[in-house]
């Protein structure tokens, strides 16, 4: 079986889950699961499902492998389920499956919001880190300039230390 987290999708900015895998989880037609949505429709407002768009699903086409219209494939554009709706789903259903799947729906979103917040995080540190690579960069390169002075030292005019003869004398 796919782990449901790969089924879980971001679409309209927000995690949702396909009508195609929520019946599989739940084991029931997706027919089925569509008609009970469509006949308790007071239960799941927009923010729990939305109907996707012709760009969106052709979008999706090729990630959900559906089939053509002609050989017996979908004939209505897909639902998407929020978290919230596919739990909706499941009480709608009312099948034993149904409900014993809607936990682990609900687990793989939390799953998800946790990795999530754990790469905010790795990313906020990134940025701490960045900052302070930043702010040593200029110290950094100013030990270098002064070690590279010091290997070259530039010559020096001053005279010689010692007992100098004057020039010999032609006569």
């Amino acid at each position: 079986m796919v782990p449901i987290e790969s089924r879980i999708t971001i679409l309209r900015r927000q995690k949702v889950i396909l009508d195609t895998a929520l019946a599989e989880l739940y084991k029931v037609p997706v027919k089925r699961l569509n008609q009970q949505v469509n006949r308790n429709r007071e239960r799941f407002p927009s923010d729990f499902m939305f109907q996707l768009t012709p760009r969106e699903f052709a979008s999706l086409r090729l990630q959900i492998a559906t089939s053509k219209k002609k050989r017996g494939g979908r004939r209505s554009l897909p639902y998407a389920f929020s978290e919230h709706g596919a739990i909706m789903a499941a009480t709608v259903l009312n099948s034993n499956q149904a409900v014993e799947m809607s936990v682990f729906v609900v687990r793989a979103f939390v799953r998800l919001r946790q990795m999530v917040a754990a790469n905010i995080e790795f990313a906020a540190r990134l940025n701490e880190l960045e900052k302070h690579l930043e702010t040593h960069e200029g110290t950094i390169q100013e030990i270098v300039s002064a070690i590279r002075r010091l290997m070259n030292p530039t010559p020096s005019r001053r005279r010689k230390i010692g007992f100098a003869l004057p020039p010999a004398r032609t006569m």
